[in-house]
């Protein structure tokens, strides 16, 4: 796993036992819980930043969409789904 630090942050009583409840079916630490979560937050997070910050490059390119086309994509979609 590498080198950890620890992190404090404050719960409330419900959100507390939730997680605890959660462990406990799962066999593990609220440690370990807090961590999962924390990292597939930060995990989520940094894709969707990359996410953006490729629209923004695909942007400055010049690379755009014009709002009309976006429109009529979205309808068409719409179409073969009610179709099916």
């Amino acid at each position: 796993m590498g080198k950890t630090s620890v992190v404090t942050t404050r719960l409330d009583e419900e959100t507390l036992a939730l997680v605890d409840k959660i462990a406990a079916a799962q066999g593990r630490s609220r440690a370990w819980f807090a961590a999962e979560a924390i990292k597939r937050a930060a995990e989520s997070e940094a894709e969707f930043l990359a996410f953006v910050q490729a629209g923004i490059e695909s942007a400055d390119r010049g690379e755009l969409t014009p709002q009309d086309q976006v429109f009529a994509d979205l309808r068409q979609r719409r179409r073969q789904r009610s179709a099916t």
